[in-house]
């Protein structure tokens, strides 16, 4: 069974910041000679990095509710200048919509495991997909998603 990172998107007030970000963060990837991906650095290192790894994905909390997630590509650690060690998670470069699920705010990352995550949004039919990102907020705020 997978397992999964939580974590707030800070600075993002929407889905198409999130995206914008991460295609940004692609293209200066691939400007490098690497694969396109993105990152996301952190001072906390997960200790189960290898449940991680097998096929987790980082699920991101816009404004109050998890809307996407992107695929663990790699976890890294590192020591940054100031001596203090820090972790960098490798992100595919594909920002996969979510069902909206509210969340309360929280510092840092958290495990997600594989029954708390809400469902891809493409597997919940194409009228879901295609309803504006605010009203499935609200409807999620509801408790009617």
């Amino acid at each position: 069974m997978a397992l999964h990172l939580i974590k707030l998107c800070v600075g993002a007030d929407s889905l198409q910041d999130l995206r914008d970000w991460v295609a940004e963060r692609s293209l200066v990837a691939m400007a490098g000679g690497l694969e396109p991906h993105s990152s996301h650095t952190t001072r906390m290192v997960p200790k189960r990095a290898d449940e991680l790894l097998e096929d987790g994905s980082l699920y991101w909390v816009i404004k109050g509710q998890v809307m996407a997630r992107q695929r663990l590509l790699d976890i890294k650690t590192f020591t940054g200048g100031d001596g203090i060690q820090r972790c960098e998670l490798l992100l595919g470069p594909e920002v996969i919509e979510t069902a909206p699920q509210p969340r309360r705010p929280f510092q840092g990352w958290r495990y997600l495991k594989a029954e708390e995550v809400p469902q891809d949004l493409g597997t919940l039919g194409e009228g879901m997909a295609q309803m504006p990102e605010e009203l499935r907020r609200e409807l999620a705020a509801l408790g009617l998603l």
